[in-house]
């Protein structure tokens, strides 16, 4: 039986000199320090809405209650959300108030809570659903995160969470250290997600479709780098099983700092992502979408 009184616990005790991320930076964020997310121990939030252009079983009929942090544990240069994640946009909040988003959102009627961007705020989501469970909230948990974890914090989400939403962002480190500035990007990466399918297994459903437990593995084909792609897909048939859910997304476009590398300062081809597309079907990952542009707009398919 788990005991989320002594995973609070510990998860703090994490944050005393920090771990929570596999970047390990050692400050004290119990006592004010930021760390290399530019977060103390302080929540803030950029945002809280019902979201629904997630994947089909996430946002379904009525959407999915996105809970937006602010600051991120990477420095992506391609972010698309990098006024919140690098910029730091949000306003501080306090525990009683990320609990009561949690339950505004149910109200509204959401099919999940999805904590976009979590992993540095670890404790406070472990610590404000404990509270919101035993409030009466009862949509499962989601964890929407960069895949860039530490095993022994995922350990603690363990019971907390329901539906793990990673990303598999790089297959090479050297990729990882040019876009992310991340050495140890891909070690880090597939033990976490190796770790995430262990607790939730795959992808499991209600009979509307809609998400109750297991991982779905994003992956954005980045222009000019296929080969990344392909690797990532590769590990994925391989390492987790060709059962997993698979969101291989073509939404990519210049922002950020993203410009300032060739490759990546121009749209992603369609060519370029029915390469993609072809791969993943030969490497037999039926489960799950890709995308295709309808109407102007990428829609899951």
């Amino acid at each position: 039986m788990i005991d989320f009184k002594k995973n609070i616990e510990k998860l703090y005790s994490k944050m005393g000199k920090c771990s929570i991320c596999p970047r390990k930076c050692g400050v004290n964020r119990n006592n004010g320090q930021k760390g290399l997310c530019e977060t103390a121990d302080k929540i803030f939030v950029a945002s809280s809405s019902v979201h629904a252009g997630e994947e089909p079983p996430i946002s379904a009929s009525s959407g999915s209650g996105a809970i937006f942090f602010s600051n991120c544990t990477l420095n992506c240069v391609f972010c698309q959300n990098y006024p919140i994640s690098q910029l730091g946009n949000g306003g501080k909040i306090n525990l009683e108030s990320l609990v009561d988003m949690m339950f505004n959102l149910q109200n509204r009627g959401v099919h999940n809570i999805n904590f976009v961007t979590p992993t540095h705020y670890s404790p406070q989501i472990v610590k404000s659903t404990y509270i919101a469970r035993k409030k009466g909230l009862s949509v499962p948990i989601l964890y929407n995160c960069s895949g860039y974890e530490d095993i022994e914090t995922l350990k603690l989400l363990e019971g907390t969470v329901d539906i793990y939403l990673p990303d598999i962002k790089y297959s090479d480190n050297e990729t990882a250290f040019k876009y992310s500035g991340i050495k140890n990007y891909v070690e880090i990466n597939q033990a976490a997600l190796k770790e995430m399918k262990r607790q939730v297994g795959d992808l499991t459903v209600d009979d509307g479709g809609i998400a109750q437990k297991g991982i779905i593995v994003r992956h954005l084909v980045l222009p000019g780098n296929i080969e990344n792609t392909k690797k990532a897909l590769e590990f994925i048939a391989k390492e987790l099983s060709e059962n997993t859910y698979v969101s291989l997304m073509a939404q990519y476009h210049t922002a950020h700092k993203s410009s300032n590398f060739e490759e990546l300062s121009r749209s992603l081809t369609k060519e370029e992502y029915e390469e993609a597309v072809s791969y993943l079907e030969l490497l037999n990952l039926e489960n799950g979408w890709v995308q295709s542009l309808q109407q102007g707009f990428l829609a899951y398919t």
